[in-house]
């Protein structure tokens, strides 16, 4: 498959989806947003597939919203404001479907962000499970510096990464976030020396989950996910309902069987 923004490989159950715009620093343009809800779609029917690693190409992950698409929107707006409403919220909304779908999809999502993350590319990384980082990365929620609120998932998600505090205080500062700071507010799970290092590192982790049960890593993930929205209690008689289907899947005796035998198991996609 051929896209405009991404360059998509998979290879050993694993995923590597690249944003390909370097000259423009991997800027989120018109193509990215119509593609990556495609691409999600295929990542989630494939069953071949078990963990996505998301990376920019380049020296920066990604800059953020595109300039020249945020004025393609502009363009179509005219006098009226009830309906420039209309159409703005319609492409808002769009704007978040796409990043809903990292968010929702079944499988782990690994961000690998080396260079500057910036505006939109914070709202992307916090739909992603985990996030993971070069030396020379810097982050900044950027949209506070040109006169709006974020709005495409970043100041709904993030909370749940970092905290509440610190999450207010870079929305309002705009200021940047060095790579260190990251890994010590928990933006980021760890940090690497550089990119090459930092996608080797990815790439094992993303191995280690690959081969575990794509049954019981998908669980996990629905159970972390619903207990963002959920109280405890409904939690718990959600992952009760799920375990009673999961648990007579043979990836349990799979599972067993190769922990007392001391070797590895192998799952079914």
């Amino acid at each position: 498959m051929n896209y405009h923004a991404f360059n998509l490989q998979v290879q050993d159950k694993i995923a590597v989806l690249e944003m390909n715009r370097p000259a423009k620093l991997n800027a989120m343009n018109e193509d990215f947003w119509r593609e990556l809800p495609e691409i999600f779609a295929y990542i989630e029917q494939e069953p071949s597939i078990r963990v996505v690693v998301l990376t920019g190409a380049g020296e920066h992950f990604s800059s953020g919203i595109d300039l020249n698409y945020l004025a393609s929107v502009a363009g179509q707006l005219g006098q009226d404001p009830g309906r420039n409403a209309l159409i703005l919220r319609k492409q808002i909304k769009h704007l978040q479907a796409s990043l809903d779908a990292v968010d929702r999809c079944g499988k782990p999502v690994l961000a690998a962000v080396q260079g500057y993350c910036i505006g939109g590319a914070v709202d992307l990384i916090s739909a992603c499970d985990m996030r993971y980082c070069s030396a020379d990365a810097r982050f900044s929620i950027k949209e506070i510096d040109i006169g709006m609120a974020a709005d495409v998932g970043t100041l709904q998600r993030l909370p749940h990464i970092i905290g509440d505090g610190i999450m207010r205080e870079l929305a309002y500062t705009g200021r940047f976030v060095e790579a260190d700071e990251a890994c010590r507010i928990g933006l980021v799970n760890r940090v690497y020396a550089d990119p090459s290092q930092l996608l080797d590192g990815v790439l094992q982790l993303s191995a280690e989950i690959a081969a575990k049960s794509p049954l019981a890593v998908r669980g996990t993930k629905e159970m972390i996910r619903y207990m963002r929205d959920h109280s405890v209690e409904d939690g718990l008689n959600y992952v009760a309902t799920w375990n009673a289907a999961m648990l007579q899947s043979e990836d349990l005796r799979l599972a067993m069987a190769a922990g007392l035998s001391k070797r590895r198991a192998e799952f079914k996609d």
